[in-house]
This record gives C-alpha cells, structure tokens and sequence, in this order.
C-alpha cells in the first residue's frame, strides 16, 4: 500500500521538567528541564504513522521543516504544559505538486494545518487527482473540498463550517469528538474510557488509521473503528507519539 501525504511539517520539541519555586523578578514558575523529546510533527507525524502501520508512506511537505520548531514545557509528573513557544511559524513556503505523479499511489492523505502551504486551488485539484482522497483540514470547508473522499474535523472546527457544509460534503464528514468518539453519517462511533496523557498529534494518528485500515478492508465503518483506536492508544501516552 502507497500513500502519499501532503502537507506541513515541524519539528515538535517536549522538555519534562518540574518546578519548585517562583521567579524572583516576576510571578512565574523556574522551570528545571531534567528529559527532552524531539519529534517530526504536523504531516510528519502522519508519515510516521502511516509507516508504523504497515503501509509505505511519501511526504510532500516544506522542506524546511526542522527549523519550524514547536516547543513545550511540560511538568513530568502531571502532564500540565506551562508555556509552549513556537518558531519560525510563518515559514511554511508554497507547495508545488506539478512534479507529483499521484496515479503511483493507493491513496492520498492531505494534512493542512492552514499555514499557507497549501492553496484552496491546490487542495481542490488533489481532489480531483486521485479517486481516494483523505482530509485533515483547518480551513472553513467549501465547494474546494467537496471531491475529497473522506473529510476529518474535529468537533470545534465543525463549528465554524458548519454554515459552509453541503450534504454532499456531509455523506464524507467524520468529525471527531474527543472522548465521545467520531460522528459519521449520523452515526456515533464510540471510544472506550481512558486516562488521556496528550492529545497532540492524535488527528494525525486518527487520518493515517482510517487510510490504512480503509486501504486494507475497503470498508468505512472498519476503518473509522481502527482509527479510533489508534487515537485511543497515542493519548495515552505523552508527547506527539505514533501508534
């Protein structure tokens, strides 16, 4: 199974540290980092997944991706983020697909975290390019994204389309609801109850879940089951971590 996955990328960096006294010039926490964590975040958390799951992945993104660096300090013991910093935010660049042969691929997984990468333009034409296609947007859903074969949003992005949605793009909608689960066609896909460390990076896990199980059993509800699965398993855990 080949999937291509377009899309922006970073570097997502997790210092666990602890903290036992206030800063003596201003009322804020000393942090004291003791273990850090790097990993490629965004769309590269989608490849990573895609390959941890059996399926071999190519990326599409910014090629400058390291240096767009998210970082967060976070308490060891009890998970709680103090501050997170983010660089090189607005360096994201412009893709070009003309090179893209997308007929070499079982599917396409588009991540656009609306960093200016990708165009509406551009996300409709990779619509049109390859009969199954999966999108992880957060853009206001319109006429440009009604020829994706699945659209996955979460419940708050779901809210500021829901005037721009037609029934058409609403036969493909999954909006995924945190620990309720994923809404598809009216229907409630649950999760079983867990101890959520982290949620980042678990819509990347849930898109690249549902294309590889999708690939493998052809089948909507199959597939939509896996991926709440593997979303289930990475917030378990801390960080941006693959399933």
């Amino acid at each position: 199974m080949k999937v291509l996955i377009i899309g922006e990328s970073c570097k997502d960096v997790f210092h666990y540290g602890d903290t036992d006294r206030l800063c003596p010039e201003a009322p804020v926490p000393v942090f004291n980092s003791l273990e850090s964590v790097e990993n490629g975040g965004m769309a590269m958390n989608v490849f990573c997944n895609v390959e941890a799951m059996g399926a071999i992945p190519t990326l599409k993104t910014n090629p400058n991706w390291e240096s767009i660096v998210k970082t967060r300090f976070v308490d060891k013991r009890t998970n709680h983020m103090f501050l997170r910093l983010d660089e090189n935010d607005g360096g994201y660049g412009t893709a070009n697909l003309t090179t893209v042969d997308f007929q070499a691929y079982d599917a396409v997984i588009v991540s656009d975290y609306n960093k200016g990468y990708l165009s509406e333009a551009m996300l409709e034409e990779i619509s049109l390019a390859h009969p199954l296609t999966f999108l992880d947007t957060k853009k206001i859903l319109g006429a440009w994204s009604i020829g994706y074969s699945f659209i996955k949003i979460n419940n708050a992005e779901y809210k500021k389309s829901q005037y721009t949605i037609t029934d058409k793009m609403r036969e493909n909608l999954i909006i995924t609801q945190g620990p309720k689960g994923c809404l598809y066609r009216d229907q409630l896909y649950t999760v079983p109850f867990v101890e959520v460390k982290d949620t980042s990076g678990a819509g990347d896990t849930f898109i690249s879940g549902l294309c590889v199980k999708y690939l493998e059993s052809g089948d909507a509800s199959n597939a939509i089951r896996h991926a709440n699965q593997c979303a289930t398993e990475v917030v378990q855990k801390k960080g941006v971590a693959v399933v």
